[in-house]
């Protein structure tokens, strides 16, 4: 929501300074995104006078000023076409930056074809104050030199620019603004009642509202004997201001209203429509019309329409016909002010792709109780500025209850926000933001003004009193912590394992992505389908309409589009949620990362990655998690979306699964359009147990063993379905003490190994750590890597 610092001023009488009006805004609530100063932009430029101009001696199309400036008079040399003698100019100085070419002048006077210029007369897009370039500007009027190029350019006025949060419909016109900082103190509110304007004429265009529902009330009256054409230097400017072009007097008129009073309204040129208006539901191509941005829609059976007895005119609350607009051959015009339900109204723009101010304002509920007044001051401004005779009011349906009351307990104001006020004060605050108040009931009995109808409950009431009385008046209390017991880390053990996994899996060479929750139901189908409850009712988007089931949906189409634009070997992750069903436990927190099956380019060749790259991709992501990997077993049993060949999953056990990796199922990848093999690994959190507690949170101190470690080397026969991990987690527990690490380092199948087995090589690192072992003891380690292996269903080869 943009506004004037003149405009805003118009509704509220106060002194205050810019900054101090900005800072105060912001302690009331209104959020300032920026804040925009055209004198600011434009204090190097001034006015000056051109008191001579003659031709350049040695240049045709150069032309000697002498310029009297706030610096003094100047010899400037100028090419425009425009430059004479008698003029008022904008003039620039030495070392000033021009924002319309982007560069600045030197600092000491340069050489033109041998004449020294003093710096540059300048055009209005040099500047960057307007479009004009085919001369320099050409000041219109008498003014003083020195005068500031912004206030000479009507361009002196800072613009506001603020977020609107949905709830606050009432702050997208500037009197809203406006009210509320005078009930916080910053002024007085100038605005008045609107005075109703008799009509000389019954109306000659009768309303009808058949669909109450979508349009309960609709109002408006014919003005005759118009004289449309450009809207007055001070609406324009306004308008220009805020960032919206000036069309003619009538369409400018219902803008600046929709702005100013948050009222949006429609103008009709009474010589193209018929003499019944209705509002009623959309006929599908029957009401096929061509709106005002240039563009055909069918309006569906669930879309308000306006029409008339042939055609739809447009888009009740989002948009109306370029048909029945007005032109500056208009005489006659029907205005209309009508009340728009927000869901009806938001359904019709999402649909149709419309994105209108008056879309924007009745999608969050604009005042139902401003419907006529609204239609009294356009047809004031429109008499003022066009002339004409209006017609009497005709009003259709009935305007929307207001809000229901509010039982309050002013008691509750201190002890939510813990500070005391007293009961008048608290009245005053609701009295001035438009809330009647019966303080004498008990509770008391709070009524909401019309344009407040987010107010509902009593916090609604005590969370206005603390925004208007000022955040900064709240006390700090900090709290007290417990005697006697220790500080915990305030983070969860789930985003302590999150962003433990994270690093591990961006140092392992992965981009972290952020993804949608949501996916398309078709895409959810091919990892395990949408659980019960996960259809949402209200998508943001056709192809977001269920939550996802797994985080690698979205993962695996990016690394398409990459490659699509060059980037062939992109590897993504995600840490996020993914969801299996509707119920308390449905959401799980996972870490998952893809990458493309693509063999590197290098001079000494290489291979391609395979399903143990990323099988060690998720042990890292689990180690550094907190998951006990020596205890892991690899597995297959990967669901559908894996190939049932190329993947398998990390378990404690028959059924803790933890992680799942592999290569995804072709099937799928040509179902999401993705071409090649893609691997992935998916590490369920939530999977991994608790930590138990330590008693101590330091590390113990790391000592270096003294001794050299002994390697031996140990091959095994045994049976093909044997997985080779239950044979080294069964070697490595032959001795804990000495035992520090086993290794596979040759596979062997072919002659001299029996049909339906496999030799296992192994290496055993034993660490002394007292004394040097001697070949007794290493003999006696050895048994026991034997004997645990036979236990493992191995056997010695030899």
């Amino acid at each position: 929501m943009k506004f004037t610092l003149s405009w805003l001023k118009e509704h509220l009488d106060t002194d205050l300074s810019l900054a101090a009006l900005a800072d105060a805004m912001t302690m009331a609530g209104l959020e300032i995104e920026e804040i925009e100063n055209p004198a600011e932009k434009l204090e190097d430029f001034s006015v000056a006078y051109v008191k001579d101009c003659k031709p350049h001696p040695d240049a045709d199309r150069l032309r000697v000023c002498t310029v009297q400036t706030k610096d003094g008079e100047k010899t400037i040399v100028c090419g425009a076409p425009n430059a004479r003698a008698g003029m008022w100019a904008i003039y620039a100085p030495l070392g000033t930056y021009i924002p319309g070419l982007d560069f600045s002048l030197d600092k000491t006077p340069r050489k033109i074809r041998g004449i020294e210029s003093h710096g540059m007369l300048c055009s209005t897009k040099e500047i960057g104050a307007g479009e004009d370039h085919e001369g320099i500007a050409d000041l219109k009027g008498e003014y003083q030199v020195g005068t500031p190029a912004a206030e000479a350019l009507g361009m002196g006025d800072p613009v506001i620019d603020f977020e609107v949060t949905p709830n606050r419909a009432d702050w997208l016109g500037v009197q809203g603004i406006a009210r509320d900082l005078a009930a916080a103190g910053l002024g007085t509110l100038e605005t008045g009642m609107v005075s109703p304007v008799k009509g000389t004429h019954e109306c000659p265009i009768r309303i009808e509202t058949e669909w109450p529902e979508a349009c309960p009330v609709f109002a408006g009256r014919v003005i005759r004997g118009v004289k449309n054409g450009p809207s007055p230097d001070w609406l324009q400017q306004r308008l220009k201001a805020i960032g919206l072009r000036p069309i003619n007097a009538l369409v400018d008129i219902t803008n600046y209203i929709s702005y100013d009073r948050a009222r949006p309204l429609h103008v009709y040129d009474v010589a193209k429509i018929g003499k019944t208006i209705r509002a009623r539901k959309g006929r599908g191509e029957a009401d096929r019309f061509e709106a005002l941005d240039g563009r055909e829609y069918v309006p569906a059976g669930h879309h308000c329409v306006i029409a008339d007895e042939e055609r739809c005119l447009g888009l009740g609350g989002v948009m109306g016909g370029e048909y029945s607009g007005c032109t500056d051959e208009t005489t006659d015009v029907f205005v209309e002010s009508a009340w728009f339900d927000p869901a009806i109204t938001r359904i019709t723009g999402r649909e149709t792709g419309i994105d209108s101010d008056a879309k924007y304002r009745f999608e969050r509920g604009v005042d139902p109780g401003f419907v006529v007044d609204g239609l009294e001051l356009a047809t004031r401004m429109i008499m003022t500025i066009c002339g004409g005779e209006p017609s009497d009011v005709f009003k259709a349906g009935e305007i929307p209850a207001g809000p229901d009351p509010i039982d309050f307990d002013p008691s509750r104001v201190k002890r939510l926000l813990g500070i005391e006020l007293e009961h008048e004060r608290i009245v005053d605050i609701l009295d001035r933001l438009g809330f009647e108040v019966d303080a004498k009931s008990t509770p008391w009995r709070v009524q909401p003004p019309s344009w407040r109808r987010d107010c509902t409950q009593g916090a609604d009431l005590i969370e206005e009193i603390a925004r208007i009385e000022g955040y900064d008046t709240l006390p700090t209390t900090p709290f007290r912590r417990p005697e006697g017991e220790r500080f915990e880390a305030p983070a969860t053990e789930r985003q302590i394992r999150v962003r433990h996994a994270r690093r591990a899996v961006a140092l392992r060479g992965y981009q972290e992505a952020i993804t949608w929750s949501f996916c398309h139901h078709d895409e959810a189908g091919l990892f395990g389908g949408a659980g019960e409850g996960l259809q949402l009712a209200n998508p943001i988007s056709s192809e977001l309409d269920v939550m996802r089931p797994s985080a690698l949906v979205h993962l695996l189409t990016s690394v398409q589009k990459s490659a699509d634009k060059g980037l062939e070997d992109a590897r993504y992750f995600e840490a996020g949620p993914i969801y299996l069903d509707d119920s308390p436990t449905g959401q799980k927190t996972v870490v998952a990362g893809v990458r493309r099956v693509i063999a590197p380019r290098d001079w000494r060749g290489g291979t391609a990655p395979d399903a143990l790259d990323v099988k060690a991709d998720a042990i890292a992501a689990l180690e550094a998690a907190g998951a006990p990997v020596d205890n892991l077993q690899a597995a297959p049993g990967a669901r559908d979306w894996w190939h049932p060949g190329r993947s398998g999953v990390l378990r404690l056990g028959p059924k803790m699964v933890l992680a799942e990796f592999g290569e995804i199922h072709p099937g799928v990848l040509k179902a999401l359009d993705i071409e090649g093999r893609v691997l992935a690994f998916e590490v369920f959190l939530d999977a991994i147990p608790s930590a138990k507690k330590k008693a101590l949170k330091t590390r113990p101190e790391f000592k270096a063993p003294d001794l050299m470690p002994l390697r031996r080397d140990f091959a095994f026969l045994l049976s093909t379905d044997t997985p080779a991990d239950e044979l080294l987690r069964a070697v490595k527990g032959a001795d804990k003490a000495l035992i520090s690490e086993v290794r596979l380092f040759d596979r062997y199948e072919g002659p001299g190994v029996g049909e339906g087995q496999v030799s296992l090589a192994v290496e055993v690192v034993l660490q002394p750590t007292d004394k040097t072992l001697t070949d007794k003891e290493i003999e006696a380690v050895s048994d026991k890597v034997v004997k645990a292996a036979e236990k493992a269903g191995a056997k010695l080869r030899g």
